[in-house]
């Protein structure tokens, strides 16, 4: 494949120069063309896609950032000029668009998108007025009004009328201002919500606007409207003030934009024109163009995204280099043939097979190994180790959490007996002696096979020959910490990262667009599939009752909070108090609990956690710090207090922490007793379906794709107009756009793609790091 620009490597470069924020802050006016390092490289590239505009000012360095890239030549691209000098700006409104929505220049400007529209297309007359209609338009002329009541009650009521009828307008806020734009049988538009007081209609706060004026400014039937800060608001920055910026705005750019997408790519979607849905995105004269410009301007922003990630996908194929294991070893085939106790699953076999077809080809593998709670990815994970160490290189595995590194510890070291591995565990509890020998033998290449937390990508470990580095729950680490891993030898080792939350399609192809992706979709014979109950604060008795019986029976149980003190910020169920009642229920020496918290000590945590795998303790009370990695075959009930602040998937994590014995299992989510129409469905999608990729779905619909990857990655969901949750099918055929012309044309020379080319050049030229994005 042609190199276009190859991508550069992990953690090499800031993404964007240093803003000196705080630091000559005024000197400095046009931060746009900066982006901070500690901002997710996704979200930083989304933001780059949508900007298009040089910064001919001393001190920053020309940058052009736009996924709809609108590049004119540098010297007269009008889309930089600084938003100031749009004509209803000026300096003062400048610096606040600058402060609150980030808006700096045209560009800027023209790609802050209305968050949705407003149909003013028909006037209605008086008499159709009802207090069940949402917004309604009137043309009327005001007969009169007058202040009415004592200071803080008092309130403006306008007399409005047309030859249907009258209608009186109320305002309580802004009656001086409001005063002085009434004109007595002068021609207005009127546009607000009806309501009914007295048995009479009225408007509280409508929008009012001599008809002279509205017709001057009115732009097509559909007004569009823009999120605005309280500051905005205060300073008089209105929606309308909008309106009438981007109106002037949009005639002075026109000219300026240049097509981003190829001929073909328009004809075969049919596409607007870009000019033509920037201009409709803004004013759309009719709905149906309305749409289509959004399918454009959608299209475009997620068939970049997925060129870059497909373009890095090749490249790792077909240039990176990487590390072969020949040899399926003695290691490997004695745990498999002697020490593995069940057979492996059909999925479990498949991934095997892509895995060890990736280590012998050459090439660094690049690897997503995603499974549903207890489909055995560790095992997977372990004989992924054993072609490492059989063709005499080091492995890593790291995790996000001491209680998760940990866990693996016992697994590998379990799993490893007879086998001639020493395992090592390393983490930030780990003694200063105990972590000297560790890293002595990590250099050495005498310890071929560690476990730990972010304390393995500290500067100071050095590994002789690290072939096989694995991150499980990969999404609770930022992308800066696990380049510092890849880093641990030249070239890269193999990549396999590992996550036991299962991704939604639409997300796989953002997040992890750039991976070759393994999913163990089947679950190991024997698992008993766990019962999963709904009851509320007012049946907690009962629910003490079960859970008396169970642990009568020798079984074990876990309560999950989502606090670990009250909070005057919510209204949930905390983990102290939770203590307090679960002491008076099941008293000492004849029940014992377990307390398991986030600001505990590493060693306090681990006792407790130690304390309850033997089976000294009863009764686990945790917040969701044992969300993933706990195995406790024993544990059977799992109740979590205030599910209903809980997101689908977590819940199904921390479901997935019992049904890992022989006894039958059970789920109980406890909730308020009134609970709203999302919260009643999520709980319901629970209590339905065990399948954690059908949850996964679900939980992207009522959650959104940040809250449901959590803060690390949150960022890189960022799209300015494209949504990752509904807009899964735009993607997909960007997706398939990209992979084709990519297959056909690897770089992008035919004439056909040139406008293409020359998009995704400037792209990789503004530092996006593709092999960063995910």
């Amino acid at each position: 494949m042609t190199s276009l620009l190859e991508p550069r490597q992990a953690g090499k470069n800031k993404l964007f120069p240093v803003h000196p924020q705080g630091r000559n802050k005024n000197k400095f006016p046009f931060h746009n063309c900066v982006r901070h390092s500690k901002t997710s490289a996704c979200s930083r590239f989304s933001k780059s896609i949508h900007r298009s505009h040089s910064y001919p000012t001393q001190g920053c360095a020309p940058k052009s950032s736009s996924l709809f890239i609108s590049l004119c030549d540098m010297a007269s691209d009008i889309l930089s000029t600084p938003i100031e000098y749009l004509k209803g700006v000026g300096p003062k409104r400048a610096e606040l668009l600058q402060q609150e929505l980030d808006i700096y220049t045209f560009s800027d400007l023209l790609y802050f998108f209305p968050y949705k529209y407003r149909d003013r297309s028909r006037i209605y007359a008086v008499a159709e007025l009802s207090d069940a209609q949402t917004e309604v338009q009137l043309s009327v002329r005001f007969s009169g009004w007058e202040e009415i009541g004592q200071r803080s009650k008092r309130r403006l009521v306008v007399r409005a009328f047309d030859r249907s009828g009258a209608v009186t307008l109320v305002w309580f806020k802004g009656i001086r201002w409001v005063e002085s734009q009434l004109q007595l049988n002068t021609p207005y538009i009127v546009f607000g919500k009806p309501s009914a007081f007295q048995g009479k209609i009225n408007l509280i706060h409508p929008e009012i606007q001599p008809l002279a004026t509205y017709e001057k400014e009115k732009f097509g039937s559909f007004q569009p409207l823009y999120s605005s800060t309280e500051k905005l608001v205060e300073a008089q920055l209105t929606n309308r003030v909008f309106n009438a910026m981007v109106k002037n705005l949009i005639p002075s750019v026109q000219p300026c934009i240049r097509e981003s997408l190829s001929p073909d790519l328009r004809r075969e979607f049919s596409l607007l024109d870009k000019g033509e849905a920037l201009r409709e995105i803004h004013f759309p004269t009719a709905l149906a163009t309305l749409e289509r410009a959004r399918f454009r301007l959608k299209f475009e922003e997620l068939f970049y995204i997925q060129l870059s990630l497909l373009y890095n996908q090749n490249y790792t194929h077909q240039k990176s280099v990487g590390f072969r294991f020949p040899e399926i070893g003695e290691r490997f085939h004695r745990f498999y043939k002697d020490r593995l106790s069940f057979e492996l699953t059909h999925a479990q076999k498949h991934v095997l097979k892509e895995i060890r077809r990736d280590v012998n080809t050459g090439h660094q593998m690049n690897r997503l190994l995603q499974g549903d709670v207890g489909s055995g990815k560790t095992v997977v994970a372990f004989m992924s180790i054993l072609m490492a160490l059989d063709n005499g290189f080091q492995a890593a595995l790291m995790a996000p959490t001491e209680i998760l590194a940990q866990q693996h510890f016992q697994s590998l070291k379990t799993h490893a007996q007879g086998l001639d591995i020493s395992v090592g565990l390393l983490t930030s509890a780990t003694q200063k002696k105990r972590r000297d020998e560790i890293l002595s033998a990590l250099q050495s290449g005498e310890l071929k096979l560690i476990t730990g937390t972010h304390a393995l990508i500290q500067e100071a470990v050095q590994f002789k020959n690290l072939g096989l580095a694995i991150v499980d729950e990969q999404h609770k680490f930022g992308v800066g910490q696990r380049a510092e891993l890849w880093k641990k030898n030249n070239p890269t080792p193999h990549i396999l990262v590992m996550t036991a939350t299962p991704i939604p399609r639409t997300l796989a192809m953002s997040l992890y667009g750039d991976l070759d992706v393994s999913v163990i979709d089947e679950l190991p014979p024997g698992r008993k599939p766990i019962e999963t109950h709904h009851q509320r604060d007012g049946n907690r008795l009962k629910v003490f009752a079960f859970l008396k019986r169970q642990i009568d029976l020798g079984r074990q149980v876990y309560v999950v909070y989502p606090l670990i003190e009250e909070s005057k910020n919510f209204d949930l169920k905390d983990l102290m108090d939770g203590c307090e009642s679960l002491s008076r229920y099941f008293p000492p020496p004849t029940y014992q609990l377990s307390i398991v918290h986030g600001q505990m000590k590493a060693q306090d945590k681990a006792y407790e956690m130690q304390r309850f795998v033997k089976g000294e303790t009863q009764i686990m009370v945790a917040t969701t710090v044992i969300e993933v990695g706990v195995d406790v075959p024993n544990a059977s009930v799992m109740v979590i207090e205030s599910a209903e602040r809980f997101g689908l998937s977590q819940l199904h994590q921390l479901r997935g922490r019992v049904g890992r014995g022989s006894d039958k299992s059970h789920c109980i989510l406890m909730t308020r007793d009134d609970l709203g129409a999302d919260s009643r469905a999520r709980i319901q999608t629970l209590l339905r379906t065990q399948n954690g990729f059908e949850i996964a779905e679900a939980d992207l619909k009522f959650r959104g794709p940040g809250d449901l990857m959590g803060k690390q990655q949150s960022g890189v969901l960022q799209t300015k107009i494209a949504n990752i949750a509904r807009d899964g099918d735009i993607m997909y055929r960007a997706r398939v756009a990209a992979r084709r012309i990519l297959r056909e044309d690897g770089g992008l020379d035919a004439a056909k793609n040139r406008v293409i080319k020359r998009v995704f050049q400037q792209l990789q030229r503004e530092n996006v790091k593709w092999n960063q994005i995910s």
